[in-house]
């Protein structure tokens, strides 16, 4: 087969509105809805989903139910479930649960966003982060680190490529099994992710997997993630119906839609393994439960092109 008759590469979609969905959320979801909306993207093919933190539920009281949820996770045999933990005390209660293969862990690319999101500096994040991503491997966990406000922060604005680079270079020593690009307040555009992501490949190389997590907060959301894909990124975050948004954050809207980024890979011949029409009515239900139209537009607009007794 010529290489331009290749089939483009596959992209994995990591599903989070269990957790980075719902933490900002002022409407309290209970337990249930929290598992029933987990068993509703299992439906839809998602096989990796984000179902809770482990963070001081005065802090976050959504996630007060974190060992609850974890207690009743569906039983599928392919599903990988992560849970963010923040701090020592965090990873033991997320691998205390046993029903966790991910963890997913936190640096900041300020020290003013650290101090606030989890009373650190960039310095003790790296710090923190490396000696529990040393520790997951040696308990067999799988571990994600994430480079929070790497493109802009609320409190110092600007945050400069080489910066971002060298907080994944020092995340990288420590062998962690995805470094995660977050646009935690929605700044990003196109040129950024581009020179951010070349510049992380430079400094971490090839063998650690890179992982996309953009919020639309300013609309470019799926513009970014086009620029990641075609940077060479094949994982990315994203929340059922675009809700989300972070605690610790003024004025930082939802992730960037599942279905959203689901249509938008499907259109462009990309394998995701996920049922659009499924994914949209699970948006919808959660906006039912929510009481609100969630943001995310595919499941407003529907499938195309349409099939009879679709939406």
């Amino acid at each position: 087969m010529p290489a331009s008759a290749l089939p483009p590469p596959a992209v994995q979609l990591i599903d989070v509105a269990p957790r980075d969905g719902l933490q900002n959320e002022k409407v309290d979801v209970d337990t249930a809805t929290k598992l029933a909306l987990i068993q509703a993207l299992l439906g839809t093919g998602l096989r990796r989903i984000e179902v809770a933190s482990f963070v001081n539920p005065k802090r976050v009281p959504q996630m007060a139910d974190a060992e609850a949820i974890c207690a009743a996770l569906p039983a599928v045999a392919d599903a990988r479930y992560a849970g963010l933990v923040l701090n020592a005390a965090g990873y033991e209660r997320a691998k205390a649960t046993g029903r966790l293969q991910d963890l997913n862990m936190v640096v900041c690319a300020t020290d003013s966003f650290g101090q606030r999101n989890q009373g650190q500096t960039i310095a003790q994040g790296i710090e923190v982060v490396s000696a529990m991503a040393r520790q997951a491997r040696r308990d067999g966990l799988s571990a994600a680190v994430t480079v929070s406000v790497a493109f802009g922060c609320p409190f110092e604005g600007e945050v400069t490529v080489a910066r971002v680079a060298e907080i994944a270079e020092a995340l990288a020593a420590a062998e962690p099994d995805e470094i995660i690009l977050a646009d935690t307040i929605g700044v990003a555009v196109p040129t950024q992710v581009r020179a951010t992501i070349a510049a992380v490949r430079e400094r971490v190389g090839d063998a650690i997997p890179l992982r996309g997590h953009f919020h639309n907060t300013r609309n470019t959301a799926v513009a970014n993630v086009l620029a990641a894909y075609e940077a060479g990124v094949r994982r990315f975050d994203a929340s059922v119906g675009g809700i989300g948004g972070c605690p610790f954050a003024p004025a930082a809207t939802g992730n960037v839609a599942t279905e959203d980024l689901l249509y938008l890979f499907q259109r462009m011949g990309v394998d995701c393994g996920v049922d659009l029409a499924k994914l949209n009515e699970v948006a919808r239900w959660m906006g039912e439960k929510l009481g609100r139209q969630l943001p995310g537009m595919v499941s407003r607009a529907g499938v195309f092109p349409p099939r009879f007794g679709d939406a």
